[in-house]
């Protein structure tokens, strides 16, 4: 591989010129292209991007709260100390900040997780969820945006799919007591993907994780693809080991927020998550480039043939609990308005309603009780930027009531 003109200048952030770069594939020299160029660059620079320091930042940046919080999260003894302690040794013992004391400066993973608003910093540093509730080329597209510090990002995503995608299934049978139970897509899966994904993402790289919630299957893309010393047919089996972690740093947080492993446990994981609710496997995809990653869930088998009877029926177990709630006509409203997300004073105002206390005790609350419609925020209920969208069975409900009309 050649070296930079001037190592020292490109640690500086200052313009060099580059030749050519190459590396060794097998007993070949291969040409560097697109990725592969700015992951030998990297490299040459010695300091993994999450870890380097930010120029455009400050320590001032950094929220103690965040701070205080994460620390009280995971049990560490600097979390009864944080009050006291001077906030710039605070950081400095949390290695989020570096340099000499008349030049302090925040680091990137700092700034990821204790800057409310990362996005400022890392463009496109997000999570989008994107809903096809009659696939891509159909009329209605559900679209919500996940920001603010990674871990928040990552809880926030897997509660609203949780609540507003994942659904329990259960199918009696008459040669057994037993029922079966079983998910459209296991969480455990979804959860190891999508933190895997903000793990393993390049921040240089102004793209965001996106997931995409289709009919028939879930997609969760990230950027770039993974390490060129993986090899794509060894994910299927389980078998993958990164040799080399994009972002230890982000992995290290992450882990003590009990939110992943590392140690390339994520694949296996998902495969065993996937099995044990009877799903067919995941499917992987990249480009020769390592560009893009792609995973594929499919959909639990015997949910499409549940999902295909709830658009012409719903569960006689379920529709009592319903159907006096259905026979309001401002209900109906509320549930068609929201099949696209919306605020509680946009409801109020599509249907007329003056009084919020009424709109929450009549309609809101009893809605979300009834599972016909779920908060897009729902570890925060008070939140100003809650939404509400109607849910699957929300929408079979409304299908059904139109088919009874006369």
């Amino acid at each position: 591989m050649s070296l930079p003109v001037n190592l020292e200048e490109m640690l500086q952030g200052r313009s060099v010129e580059w030749e050519r770069l190459e590396f060794k594939k097998g007993s070949s020299t291969v040409a560097a292209r697109g990725h592969d160029e700015t992951e030998l660059m990297s490299l040459a620079a010695n300091i993994p991007f999450d870890d380097r320091t930010n120029q455009t930042a400050s320590p001032l940046d950094l929220s103690l709260s965040l701070i205080k919080t994460y620390l009280q999260e995971i049990g560490s003894a600097l979390g009864d100390q944080a009050d006291r302690m001077d906030f710039e040794l605070l950081c400095r013992r949390m290695l989020i900040v570096d340099g000499p004391k008349e030049y302090v400066l925040p680091r990137n993973a700092g700034l990821m997780f204790f800057h409310p608003e990362p996005e400022r910093f890392f463009p496109q540093a997000q999570i989008d969820v994107v809903q096809f509730p009659d696939g891509p080329g159909g009329d209605t597209l559900i679209e919500k945006s996940f920001r603010g510090p990674l871990s928040q990002q990552i809880r926030n995503a897997l509660s609203y799919i949780s609540n507003s995608i994942l659904q329990e299934y259960v199918i009696k049978r008459p040669d057994r007591a037993e029922a079966d139970r079983f998910f459209n897509y296991p969480y455990a899966a979804i959860e190891e993907l999508l933190v895997n994904a903000v793990y393993h993402k390049s921040y240089e790289a102004r793209e965001p994780i996106e997931v995409r919630i289709l009919p028939d299957e879930i997609t969760i893309t990230s950027y770039p693809g993974p390490d060129r010393s993986i090899r794509l047919s060894d994910f299927a089996v389980g078998k993958s080991v990164a040799r080399r972690y994009r972002n230890r740093r982000i992995g290290e947080f992450l882990k003590e927020l009990k939110l992943t492993e590392g140690r390339g446990t994520g694949i296996p994981k998902v495969l065993r998550a996937m099995q044990a609710n009877g799903s067919p496997l995941p499917r992987f995809d990249t480009d020769d480039d390592r560009t893009y990653f792609t995973t594929f869930l499919p959909i639990h088998a015997l949910a499409i043939s549940s999902a295909s009877q709830a658009r012409d029926q719903v569960t006689p177990q379920v529709a009592p609990q319903v159907q006096g709630i259905m026979e309001s006509e401002r209900v109906q409203v509320v549930l068609s308005f929201c099949i696209s997300p919306h605020g509680r004073a946009e409801i109020q105002e599509e249907i007329n309603l003056k009084d919020v206390r009424n709109l929450r005790q009549r309609y809101l609350g009893p809605l979300v009780a009834a599972g016909l419609l779920a908060m897009t925020d729902p570890e925060h209920p008070t939140s100003p930027m809650q939404k509400y969208v109607t849910t699957p069975f929300g929408r079979a409900s409304l299908r059904q009531l139109e088919k009874s009309k006369p």
